[in-house]
């Protein structure tokens, strides 16, 4: 099979993840709870993964890292802990349902004055927008750093600068963003980024996190045990326990623990310039076949100034990922074929990003998302611009 669905989650994972993960299981207890060796065990690995983690996206603060078991279940944490009752609040028409969901919900329970930043036909935000829309009454932003949907990455420090200026906290939705290109939350300016495991970060599934810029409050999302103060009532308020009611998934973080290392060893800056090769390949080659139409920002293709040694900053503007339609058919049609005749795995549909598919025009057709990994090759993007000719002949 050719994975191309790795927006979703990533199929091909370092072997020393795997094996950590298994070693994991046969060795560790229950972190935080007890003195035996099994369970000193799986309390190092949670604190080194901490200390990595932190590291890794330039946090000052190992224990404001806490887990989770996705990126959903961290930003319902952020979203429900800090928003309070009547708030102004500002997300975007890019945003995945796990954003969505959880404001929508407290518009209706808690009254909060939600607006939206709206994207254009490509799916992009306008800086100019933020302005107009953060004021001095609002109080937090909400927005994801990489469309999951085109692959479009938005400015957040910008975004950041104006959030601030006006007294609101932001919230970055990283799902796409973490393991995929360098994200220093510190430079950035980002007061809670939230981020899985199993996508870039190339870790396994039920991993994922949140980091709490130091000062942020965020209420408990769940009270449970912890394995300390154990004659208090409410849950403890020191971070991470205040947010990490329960057994954690030492297993899987033990996993993602060695993934860091993994890109660590092999530079962030160069899973960035692979990916956004093969976006520029894939793209090039796409745009050619008649029938095929192509949804997202893709003016850095033709900048001169934006070579693919550029990492960072310097690329705003895309992601590893390519989202088309193949004239009027419909999108899961197209993802079936593909999966069914050449053997190539895509996503279909709606992706979970229902303002962004109404904005680009594709609220009923749908789309078929392409995404790429370190792990891709030119060879299976080969076949897949193939398939794509056979399709739209």
């Amino acid at each position: 099979m050719i994975y191309l669905d790795n927006a979703a989650t990533t199929l091909q994972k370092p072997e020393s993840v795997i094996d950590a993960v298994v070693n994991a299981m046969r060795t560790q207890g229950n972190a935080s709870r007890g003195a035996h060796n099994a369970t000193l065990s799986a309390s190092r690995t949670v604190y080194d993964a901490r200390v990595k983690i932190a590291k890794f996206f330039n946090f000052d603060e190992p224990s404001n890292v806490i887990f989770t078991c996705n990126s959903t279940e961290a930003l319902n944490i952020a979203i429900n802990g800090t928003i309070k009752e009547g708030y102004r609040v500002i997300s975007t028409d890019t945003e995945h349902n796990s954003v969505l969901r959880p404001l929508y919900h407290l518009e209706k329970t808690k009254n909060i004055d939600l607006n939206f930043v709206k994207a254009d036909e490509n799916g992009i935000l306008g800086i100019s927008d933020f302005e107009k829309l953060i004021d001095d009454r609002t109080k937090v932003v909400v927005v994801n750093h990489i469309s999951n949907l085109t692959g479009n990455v938005n400015d957040i420090k910008k975004i950041s600068e104006i959030t601030h200026r006006k007294g609101a906290i932001l919230i970055v939705d990283g799902s796409q963003s973490a393991g995929t290109r360098k994200v220093d939350v510190k430079e950035l300016g980002i007061d809670i980024y939230c981020f899985t495991g199993h996508k870039g970060l190339l870790g396994p599934q039920g991993t994922g996190g949140l980091l709490v810029k130091d000062g942020i409050e965020i209420d408990a999302w769940k009270r449970g045990g912890s394995g300390v103060k154990t004659y208090e009532e409410d849950q403890p308020l020191d971070y991470p326990t205040r947010l990490e009611a329960g057994t954690l998934n030492s297993h899987g973080i033990a996993g993602l623990s060695v993934a860091i290392d993994y890109l660590n060893e092999i530079g962030i800056e160069n899973v960035e310039k692979r990916e956004l090769e093969l976006t520029r390949y894939f793209y090039e080659e796409i745009i050619k076949i008649p029938g095929v139409k192509v949804y997202g920002d893709f003016s850095w293709i033709g900048d001169s100034n934006k070579s693919v040694n550029a990492v960072s900053d310097s690329f705003l503007g895309h992601a590893g990922i390519v989202s088309l339609n193949v004239k009027d058919y419909d999108s899961g049609e197209v993802s079936d074929a593909l999966s069914n005749d050449y053997c190539i795995a895509t996503r279909p549909g709606a992706h979970c990003a229902p303002r962004l598919h109404i904005a680009l025009g594709t609220k009923y057709q749908g789309a078929v998302r392409f995404s790429f990994s370190y792990f891709t090759t030119y060879e299976e993007l080969g076949v897949a611009i193939g398939a794509l000719k056979d399709i739209a002949s």
